[in-house]
């Protein structure tokens, strides 16, 4: 082998040696850009989640107190009717105390 076959044997290593740096650092820069495309759709994913589990422990809780509040409500309404029903009864006699006393 002659000195210019071994040089060009050298440059066309050190071409192919180039070449394949190249390729590698592209391939590299391709998985970095794909994880980072791939870590975002997790991240959005995650948020919409969240947002869901929120939502739905929202509507849990205000299903949960409009059935409490029905609840107080009706008891409410009990004791009105039952303060009506002791004042209708005792109205009378508080109409009787009333007169009385304009009248002593």
């Amino acid at each position: 082998m002659s000195r210019a076959d071994v040089l060009r044997t050298i440059k066309d290593a050190e071409a192919d040696a180039s070449a394949t740096l190249a390729k590698a650092e592209s391939e590299a820069s391709n998985i970095v850009t794909k994880a980072r495309i791939a870590a975002s759709e997790t991240v959005t994913e995650g948020r919409a989640q969240a947002q869901s589990d929120a939502q739905q422990m929202i509507d849990d809780a205000r299903k949960a107190a409009e059935k409490e509040a029905a609840k107080v409500s009706k008891k409410g309404d009990k004791a009105i009717d039952s303060i009506h029903g002791s004042g209708d009864s005792s109205r009378s006699k508080a109409v009787d105390v009333v007169l009385d006393a304009f009248r002593a």
